[in-house]
């Protein structure tokens, strides 16, 4: 509770100013569980800790940085008590990596749904780098977190980070294996993946995240150059930016604010 604030003195008496109110609680999240007894199972409810603190640790970091994230700051964002989270992990450094694997198995999940839904390299190779750059984009604070505060956070959390770019890397080898005739050294995605993660870096440090669909066509001939040529990449490129064209007219105005 705050301490009462007085006014200036007179000689003959002295104001006090009323009591100010409290600062108000922070509102319950949505996935945070009742208070009391709920009668819900012991796994249900250790499960809900869990990805609500995972959460917490992609909304901080965003927030503040790996470097000034608390302990403090993820207990209270996620809405458990200081005992739960040392239930759970030893450290920040342990919330972060559990965090950061927890986004990356989503995102690979569904970049390899993507793939498995077309059987040539040009589809496999737009689909996954599609999926790749919408769940970036409609995650800011996963983008933060997995793309630019990774690099911050050690480096276990690096070679994590490193681990993610080498699968990404062998959907694009092992899809021109199995569709093109000539087979490109290993290496060659490799460096593709690293590029693009350096030019979604620095959209996001430029504060552009949302904008990172706008990006599809560019990459996608930067992906396909080296395995099926100039000619042909350019002509997909067209064909993808026309579609987006078409996408965006189609879409409807946002009223103004």
């Amino acid at each position: 509770m705050r301490d009462l604030k007085t006014g200036e003195s007179d000689p003959v008496n002295v104001y006090v100013s009323p009591a100010v109110s409290p600062e108000p609680k922070r509102a319950r999240s949505d996935r945070q569980l009742p208070p009391g007894r709920h009668g819900l199972e012991r796994s249900f409810v250790v499960t809900n800790q869990r990805e609500r603190m995972l959460d917490a640790v992609a909304d901080v970091v965003s927030l503040s940085g790996y470097a000034d994230m608390r302990v403090e700051d993820i207990i209270a964002t996620a809405g458990v008590s200081r005992r739960t989270f040392y239930d759970h992990f030893p450290n920040k450094e342990d919330a972060f990596l559990a965090a950061y694997d927890a986004i990356v198995s989503r995102l690979l999940q569904q970049m390899g749904e993507a793939y498995d839904r077309d059987p040539t390299f040009v589809g496999k190779v737009i689909n996954c780098l599609t999926t790749f750059l919408e769940f970036v984009a409609s995650e800011p604070a996963f983008a933060d977190m997995c793309i630019v505060e990774v690099m911050a956070a050690g480096p276990k959390a690096i070679e994590r980070r490193n681990i993610a770019m080498k699968a990404i890397g062998a959907l694009i080898q092992t899809a021109a294996n199995y569709d093109l005739p000539k087979q490109q050294p290993a290496l060659t995605a490799e460096t593709i993946v690293g590029g693009i993660y350096e030019v979604v870096y620095s959209r996001i440090l430029q504060g552009e995240t949302h904008l990172l669909g706008d990006l599809v066509p560019e990459l996608a001939y930067s992906i396909m150059l080296p395995y099926i040529g100039h000619d042909a990449a350019v002509a997909e490129m067209r064909k993808l930016e026309k579609q987006r064209n078409r996408k965006s007219s189609a879409e409807p105005e946002q009223p103004a604010a």
